[in-house]
């Protein structure tokens, strides 16, 4: 990450599903400071939130009252992990089970307020408008991918951490949105009811259980718990270190298709190392909350290993139904997979495994990791 990089690519940039209201909020909160290589992104996410402001009032017209009714009776699963610790490939195999589980999917996350009237017409005309794979693990990509559901609340309400991705310089004013922890009580409700309406409008024809997976709910277990009392949660952990360098990976490669503001390289290991503190101090202060039985946990190296085992344990312990049903399609699912490479990353230099290792000891302690040199990954 020696020099500034440039992409001119649209189709990864979630905040073309923004409405003009919030779109112009986040530009006033940044006091319209973008940078000019940028400037065809937000032009175009401009246009874009004109349109969607137009679709989100007919649609609330059409289905609004159908969508407040909505009652979420089955308890979601929530998948918790830090980013880049496997809970894509946790999600991928749970929303295998469409007997059980719906999912949020990347089309409806980045098209929140609209996707009951736009999805079925823009997914069969423009395809192309998302890209075939993931620019930091190349995983396959599509609308009706399972897709983590952070991205509706924060297009709906402007509250995320993500939006410090977009404009880094002003990161540290969005940080707060990881755990809510500090964060002002109405806008805590604000981004609540939002994430609820969402989950309900998912649920509008549909009353399998929701599959929801976003690393910052790790974060935010006692919020979830608020709105979601008989909530499960499965959990996934991976080598901290090698979650640090798929970090590091993921804002040299994924990073340069969001952001609209210049990013400070220098900072960018700092606010990796800051953000697994603040999610980690946050999940095991408020882990002890879920109730007996909900919740559970699993290691990336075993899931990797033995998916249908793993996915097995998670439904036992889980009180989970209905396996026996799931295992065939699972198991012609794990099939396709035999010939996907994740990345691979040399030995961290010394002194930042060193840094690693003293930040995050917690994480190697708890899960068992060595914090002697890794062999080369």
């Amino acid at each position: 990450m020696a020099k500034l990089k440039h992409r001119w690519s649209l189709g990864h940039n979630y905040m073309t599903g923004v409405t003009f209201g919030v779109w112009l909020r986040l530009l006033v909160q940044n006091r319209f400071r973008l940078s000019p290589a940028y400037w065809h992104r937000v032009a175009f996410i401009t246009l874009a939130s004109l349109a969607n402001s137009g679709f989100a009032a007919w649609e609330t017209l059409r289905h609004g009252r159908a969508i407040t009714a909505v009652q979420i009776t089955k308890p979601p699963l929530f998948i918790l992990g830090h980013w880049r610790s496997g809970t894509t490939l946790l999600h991928d195999l749970l929303a295998q089970d469409t007997v059980q589980f719906q999912f949020a999917n990347t089309y409806r996350v980045v098209n929140p307020l609209t996707f009951l009237t736009t999805e079925r017409a823009v997914t069969r005309l423009l395809p192309g408008l998302v890209p075939d794979k993931r620019p930091m693990d190349n995983m396959p990509l599509k609308f009706t991918s399972p897709q983590e559901d952070e991205f509706a609340p924060l297009l709906m309400t402007g509250l995320s951490i993500y939006l410090g991705v977009s404009f880094p310089q002003t990161g540290a004013n969005y940080a707060k949105y990881l755990s809510f922890r500090g964060v002002p009580r109405p806008e805590v409700e604000r981004w609540k009811a939002a994430f609820l309406r969402f989950c309900k409008k998912l649920s509008l024809n549909d009353n399998r259980a929701l599959l929801l997976k976003s690393p910052p709910h790790t974060a935010r277990i006692r919020t979830i718990l608020e709105l979601f009392p008989d909530a499960r949660f499965v959990h996934i952990h991976r080598d901290p270190y090698t979650v640090f360098q798929s970090q590091r990976h993921f804002f040299d490669t994924a990073g340069w298709y969001t952001y609209l503001q210049s990013p400070d390289l220098a900072a960018i290991d700092e606010g990796i190392l800051q953000r697994h503190e603040t999610m980690y101090d946050a999940y095991f202060e408020d882990i002890a909350l879920i109730p007996a039985g909900h919740f559970t946990e699993v290691r990336f190296d075993a899931l990797e290993a033995d998916p249908v085992a793993q996915v097995a344990a998670i439904y036992q312990t889980l009180g989970l139904g209905g396996f026996t049903v799931f295992r065939p399609q699972l198991e012609r699912y794990v099939a396709t997979l035999a010939g996907y490479k994740k990345n691979s990353f040399l030995t961290l230099d010394p002194a930042t495994r060193h840094l690693v290792a003293a930040r995050w000891q917690r994480s190697f302690t708890v899960w068992g990791y060595p914090t002697e040199p890794q062999d080369e990954r």
